[in-house]
């Protein structure tokens, strides 16, 4: 099958790359040049363990391309995914002028003796599809309302793993009514249900806003047990240990209940504002998600009193090294990443930091600057710090060599939002540890 994929952002490039992998005809599109000649010659612009060997080897093939033209990508395409951003404005709503900006251009493109199927895979509010049917047959010459549908088909990806939940998927959800777009949309993804899988088929409506129903939850899983830890910590229990209890619970599960310092990235943050400002245009008090982005912002600087008492409120001259400034770890994403509401925190109060992460470096400088040191490896960003910080669980930091830690360190203490080490190890070793939802191990 042809297919077109606006946009060419981690969705887009991940979602074009795989419909590839399995023998489509892709061309991507996007209006940074600069972005598409990097890809046209091969070098991938996001990191996504995985997506490097099937990108390559695709455009080998022949299968996959790339240029700035819309016009060139839907000529001969049945199938265009809208794959642009949806930013969050200032009141959390999304923004969807790049949506509809796109369907205006496709509505001048597309011609009446042709079918199209144009594809939300976007996170979008629910009556997105309304509208880009709108945009596109507003600014057509003429009528073409026979010649599309548009289809919702939102995306549940996870950064660090996307290209096994694109080629895996537990479902693929699809949003039309149409009988045309349905069998063009399950011949699209028969590959990759093959193992029984289901694709769910509904209305745009209901599509839409599956995607935010599911993010939206497992954000309010995730403070759930962040708030969880606040009660541990208070009452002298362990949250790792609350964590197992409840886990084994096959109503509840295992996933999305490791307590930290907060969520972030592209999704969560931004889809929980934008549900809850769905919510309220139709007068609905979603108290919930009110409650869960309270709660988060305050999470992601959960270790900043505990760092500060031991340091007798005075963090001015200090100086400290922060491991991880991605969100979370296998991805170079810093959207909404806690680190940097620490190091905010910690620069006001005086201190300095250098800091160290496996992928997300090159993302980090462009934000910060020379705000804080950038250093060559973990083990670099010890040197003259009065503490370790842990901000990302990436599997390097899990395993550290201690007794290095110990001699770059002017103190042995380490404060950890992601628990990564045992307590009683760190114990026997004689760090000062401090984590989320635990009890303090003083040296």
């Amino acid at each position: 099958m042809k297919l077109a994929v606006i946009g060419t952002g981690y969705v887009g490039l991940v979602t074009g790359t795989c419909f590839a992998e399995t023998g489509n005809d892709v061309i991507c599109v996007d209006i940074d040049i600069n972005k598409v000649n990097k890809l046209s010659n091969g070098q991938i612009t996001i990191f996504e363990p995985g997506l490097e060997k099937i990108f390559l080897r695709n455009q080998k093939e022949g299968r996959l391309h790339f240029t700035t033209s819309i016009e060139e990508a839907i000529e001969n395409a049945q199938v265009i995914f809208l794959a642009l951003p949806t930013p969050p404005g200032e009141d959390g709503s999304a923004d969807l002028s790049y949506i509809l900006n796109v369907a205006t251009v496709l509505g001048k493109l597309l011609k009446p003796d042709g079918y199209k199927v144009i594809i939300d895979k976007s996170t979008v509010p629910v009556g997105t599809s309304e509208k880009v049917k709108s945009a596109i047959l507003l600014s057509a010459g003429s009528d073409i309302s026979h010649a599309f549908d548009v289809v919702s088909n939102p995306e549940f990806l996870r950064e660090g793993v996307a290209v096994e939940d694109f080629m895996k998927p537990d479902r693929v959800v699809i949003g039309t009514t149409s009988d045309k777009a349905i069998k063009i949309m399950n011949d699209l993804y028969a590959p990759f249900v093959r193992q029984g899988n289901p694709i769910i088929f509904m209305d745009e409506h209901s599509a839409e806003l599956t995607k935010y129903a599911a993010n939206a939850f497992l954000a309010v899983k995730i403070t759930f047990m962040n708030e969880i830890a606040q009660l541990c910590e208070r009452l002298g229990a362990d949250v790792d240990m609350v964590r197992k209890g409840i886990g084994s619970d096959e109503r509840i599960g295992k996933r999305f209940l490791f307590p930290g310092i907060g969520y972030g990235g592209s999704c969560f943050p931004k889809d929980v504002k934008a549900l809850a400002k769905s919510s309220s245009e139709v007068n609905y008090d979603f108290k919930i998600l009110k409650s869960v982005m309270e709660v988060n912002e305050l999470q992601k600087l959960h270790l900043i009193p505990k760092i500060k008492a031991y340091f007798n409120n005075d963090l001015s001259g200090k100086h400290f090294a922060i491991w991880g400034l991605s969100f979370k770890p296998n991805t170079d994403d810093i959207r909404e990443a806690p680190a940097f509401y620490m190091i905010d925190a910690l620069l006001e109060m005086g201190a300095t930091v250098s800091a160290f992460d496996p992928e997300a470096m090159a993302n980090s400088k462009q934000v910060l600057g020379d705000k804080i040191k950038f250093a060559d490896g973990q083990y670099d960003a010890l040197e003259n710090a009065d503490a370790l910080i842990i901000a990302t669980e990436w599997n390097e930091f899990r395993t550290p060599d201690f007794e290095r830690i110990e001699k770059s360190l002017k103190q042995k203490a380490i404060f950890d939002g992601r628990n990564l080490f045992d307590l009683q190890a760190m114990q026997n070793l004689g760090f000062h540890y401090e984590s989320v939802g635990r009890s303090a191990i003083h040296a």
